[in-house]
């Protein structure tokens, strides 16, 4: 995979004091989390601790019930649609409204923050769609009906998508999902090399651990850590939170984190 070509410039993410409720259940006890420009930021934690709940308020799906999300400083929730998609792209675990429609015609979606409603794709836009289909290794499936792929080749066609829109912030949830280990590494490693903040949603701690800048754990719709993977990753943090026996270690090529799960 080439690196893609440049975005936006990248963003910085604050969530302050998000909280969110449904149906007299809190899901969200005031998170805080702050992502640097440029940064990869993991989010991890066991099932039901909040990371999509999460993410879902950082790109505007859910609106919080209370605190805020900011974007370069403006309050996410006064920005236009149009105007969220060009500061931010999402890779969602499922895509909706893409039924019947190719992996082109997909990706090409990813360029409509840039254009007034009436406007047909340009050469520039067909050749932008065309490099990002390059660059997570799908070019092969251009003509290919969307609905018709693998759980792995949807998800390349979802970050081609997100690619186009040049984004200056990219929320994935679950990435490597349905991935095999060659596109997880992949994807992962194309991630770290694009010129935007990254903020992920990871369910294998040690690929957040190697992929990751920092990481904030969340447990119960709290955030209980956050800091570097070193600093995140420790015996006595996997054995509260996830409730499992661990050995952590340095991996000897990479230098992070590297997690053993003991019987």
């Amino acid at each position: 995979m080439n690196p893609g070509p440049a975005g936006a410039a990248p963003v910085e993410l604050r969530a302050e004091a998000v909280r969110y409720e449904v149906d007299g259940s809190t899901l969200l006890h005031g998170v805080d989390l702050t992502a640097r420009p440029g940064e990869t930021v993991g989010v991890v934690g066991p099932n039901g601790s909040g990371k999509t709940t999460l993410l879902r308020c950082v790109y505007g799906t859910l609106r919080p019930t209370a605190g805020r999300v900011l974007l370069d400083g403006v309050d996410a929730a006064s920005l236009g649609v149009k105007e969220r998609a060009r500061r931010m792209a999402v890779v969602p675990q499922d895509a909706g409204g893409t039924f019947g429609l190719t992996v082109r015609e997909v990706v090409a979606m990813g360029r409509s923050p840039h254009k007034r409603f009436w406007e047909q794709d340009g050469p520039r836009d067909a050749r932008r769609v065309a490099e990002a289909l390059e660059t997570v290794g799908a070019d092969a499936l251009a003509v290919r009906r969307f609905d018709e792929l693998s759980g792995g080749e949807r998800q390349r066609a979802l970050i081609a998508r997100a690619l186009v829109q040049d984004p200056g912030l990219l929320a994935l949830d679950e990435p490597t999902n349905h991935l095999d280990i060659r596109y997880q590494l992949e994807v992962l490693g194309l991630v770290r090399r694009l010129p935007a903040t990254c903020l992920l949603v990871l369910h294998d701690l040690n690929l957040a651990a190697s992929f990751c800048d920092r990481l904030y754990v969340l447990d119960a719709g709290r955030a209980v850590a956050s800091g570097t993977p070193g600093e995140v990753l420790t015996e006595d943090l996997l054995a509260a939170v996830y409730g499992v026996r661990t050995r952590v270690g340095i991996h000897p090529t990479t230098g992070a984190p590297n997690i053993i799960y003991l019987p």
